[in-house]
């Protein structure tokens, strides 16, 4: 027989129902004191998060946001500076919409950035590869900083190196080739000829910033799936073609529109090597944006110039982000 405990029955005592609403107002309390613990860290989180991105949104604010809406403004305007403003609402925009100057200066700007992105992705590729592969490790970071080096230097004084270069009576570039029995080539004074030696100042100082990009892409792709592709007979190429090139689409993504934003706005090189000449054969929008505005002090139509600019590189991006939702393939 088992002995049951015996409660009685009735009203549970004062003294219990007491103790357990104490207990039940004490959790409520402690369930309430870690709520405002809670939100109190998460107000001090919000707040530190707004401190450190104040000092880049106010900068971008400052130095990107203003300017590109003040020169929309001042591009319905006509101002030179000296007298007031005044109102020429979608007259610049017809007025270098029909400027022979400017339109080949987009021409020029659209040809230099096809030859500049493709030769700059195309030797950094190649030379990331080669990097990459085996050589000692001290050789591969020697290589790195040669290659990086003369993007931290400026590009007018580049091109300044790059006139002396060029140049068709005395320059380097054309006493080697005399050498192999090649005829003297003038790069400054003719069309073709400053076209190239512009492009390739340009890409001799800016491949350096592609050519690292590859070189973190390549080092993120498994070994062990061009380790795969060897048992399986690929050769090197067939390797790069199938393997290497799909996997590091994201970082060829990034590197091309980089590219771009930069060969669009190209001033410096056809600045000092060539003057936009001979003729207008290596004017670019920027160098007629600045002679616009302050040779001419054309402020107006130097903004609307601007605007266009503007519209073309977000146009050009955009397609670019469009493309990539075909072509590059993410791990």
């Amino acid at each position: 027989m088992t002995n049951t405990e015996i409660r009685p029955v009735g009203p549970e005592p004062a003294r219990t129902r007491k103790s357990r609403g104490n207990r039940g107002t004490g959790q409520t309390r402690k369930a309430s004191e870690s709520t405002a613990a809670i939100t109190i860290r998460t107000r001090g989180t919000r707040l530190l998060a707004v401190l450190f991105l104040a000092p880049t949104v106010v900068g971008i604010v400052v130095f990107t946001v203003v300017p590109i809406v003040g020169s929309v403004v001042l591009s319905l305007f006509q101002w030179d500076v000296i007298d007031d403003p005044r109102w020429a609402g979608a007259a610049n925009y017809q007025e270098i919409l029909t400027d022979a100057t400017v339109l080949v200066s987009f021409r020029n700007t659209l040809v230099f950035m096809v030859l500049a992105v493709a030769l700059q992705l195309l030797i950094a590729l190649v030379l990331a590869i080669a990097v990459n592969g085996r050589m000692p490790k001290w050789l591969r970071s020697v290589f790195r900083s040669a290659f990086f080096f003369p993007l931290v230097l400026s590009a007018a004084s580049i091109s300044v190196v790059m006139k002396y270069l060029f140049n068709q009576d005395f320059g380097p570039v054309n006493w080697l080739l005399g050498t192999v029995g090649i005829p003297s080539v003038p790069w400054l004074t003719s069309e073709r000829g400053a076209m190239a030696a512009v492009v390739l100042a340009y890409v001799w100082q800016q491949f350096g910033f592609s050519f690292l990009l590859f070189v973190g892409g390549l080092n993120n792709i498994p070994k062990e799936v061009h380790e795969a592709a060897s048992l399986d007979g690929a050769s090197g190429l067939r390797k790069h073609l199938a393997i290497t090139l799909p996997l590091l689409s994201p970082t060829l993504l990034v590197a091309s529109v980089v590219g771009i934003i930069n060969a669009l706005q190209v001033f410096e090189q056809p600045y000092v090597l060539t003057a936009g000449g001979p003729g207008d054969s290596t004017r670019t929008v920027v160098m007629v944006i600045y002679e616009t505005a302050f040779e001419q002090l054309r402020f107006g139509e130097a903004s609307a110039v601007g605007v266009l600019l503007f519209a073309l590189i977000m146009a050009v991006t955009a397609l670019q982000f469009r493309l990539s939702r075909r072509y590059v393939h993410y791990q």
